[in-house]
């Protein structure tokens, strides 16, 4: 599934990536492939709604007590505002959605749009990490940028979201499945056979 995504990521990222991307700050974790495709749509928000949509991309080690917005600040010269940041340090295990005023907050469902780049990168299957790492970013700043747009009362032309929105559900669907499947052998069948048969005797 995966690969049927970075292919079609592959085709849309027809524009070479700029030496001075705009809207990604990558420490060599998203590929020049993906990263063109997100400066593509950060481009077309920024003309449509005046909202800048950026991903930090660090191999940083973060602590889970360290706040988001505090790291944010070294970073402050390279943003403009009114932004939101989508903020990802695998090296930590750890993905934000950031935003710089409430305004901006409310428009985003941050669990959403988190989910669809954990849903990618959790996946178990033979494609490489560094497919994981461009398809879950670049789904989930799509999923950004549509919700920005669709606040502002805009449509967005170059994002992801609705073309391969079927992978994600179907994934999520996997996943729910095989914990429901888990769940049973280990937890439902002992109940039901303890129940079933003890009433027999």
């Amino acid at each position: 599934m995966i690969k049927h995504a970075m292919r079609a990521l592959v085709l849309a990222c027809a524009l070479p990536l700029s030496l001075s991307a705009n809207f990604l700050i990558n420490d060599q974790i998203i590929s020049p492939k993906a990263a063109a495709q997100i400066e593509t749509m950060g481009n077309e928000l920024a003309q449509k709604t005046g909202i800048h949509a950026y991903v930090i991309a660090t191999t940083h080690t973060i602590s889970r007590t360290t706040n988001l917005y505090q790291y944010l600040k070294r970073y402050a010269d390279k943003l403009s505002t009114p932004y939101a940041v989508l903020f990802f340090a695998p090296n930590s295990q750890r993905i934000g959605l950031l935003s710089s005023s409430d305004t901006i907050k409310k428009m985003l469902d941050s669990s959403e749009v988190k989910h669809y780049a954990i849903d990618i990168i959790s996946t178990q299957d033979s494609n490489s990490l560094q497919s994981k790492y461009d398809v879950g970013v670049v789904q989930a700043y799509s999923e950004m940028a549509d919700e920005i747009a669709t606040a502002k009362g805009v449509k967005m032309t170059t994002t992801i979201h609705d073309k391969y929105h079927w992978i994600i559900t179907l994934v999520r669907w996997v996943v729910l499945l095989g914990a429901l499947i888990i769940i049973w052998i280990y937890f439902g069948h002992p109940i039901y056979r303890r129940i079933r048969y003890g009433r027999q005797k």
